[in-house]
């Protein structure tokens, strides 16, 4: 069972969705409960580079390139299917997220310039990490 929960409740909505066929509204539907989600990249759909963030990486940022149109197969808390397509900030979350699920961190998926501009800082967290664990 893989389970993540994406909340874009305050986010600037500009982005589209469309789930089981409708557009509910926002507010409706976050968070977002996804279980076993299966992500497929909308044909023809363009990459885009955007900075990412992560609560596991506190006040580190940088550029990842994916796709920006994705459609999702999953099951909500209740195991009931559906299917959502979305872009923008919505797919970028959900493409974060499952990353997780997989065992990938954002700053893996940085290209190799962008990396070598935060790896200073993602030492640095480590060590602090490991120092804190030590406790």
């Amino acid at each position: 069972l893989q389970l993540c929960v994406v909340d874009l409740r305050g986010a600037d909505a500009r982005f589209t969705w469309e789930l089981d066929g409708a557009k509910p509204p926002l507010e409706l539907i976050m968070p977002m409960t996804l279980a076993n989600p299966v992500i497929t990249p909308v044909p023809g759909t363009p990459e885009t580079r955007y900075e990412e963030g992560c609560l596991s990486f506190p006040g580190i940022r940088g550029d990842v390139l994916r796709p920006d149109a994705i459609r999702v197969a999953f099951q909500d808390e209740r195991g009931v299917a559906h299917q959502l397509a979305c872009d923008g900030l919505f797919a970028r979350c959900i493409q974060h997220e499952a990353d997780h699920l997989n065992g990938v961190l954002f700053i893996e998926r940085m290209e190799k310039k962008v990396r070598a501009g935060i790896d200073d800082a993602v030492k640095a967290l480590a060590k602090e990490t490991k120092a804190a664990g030590r406790k």
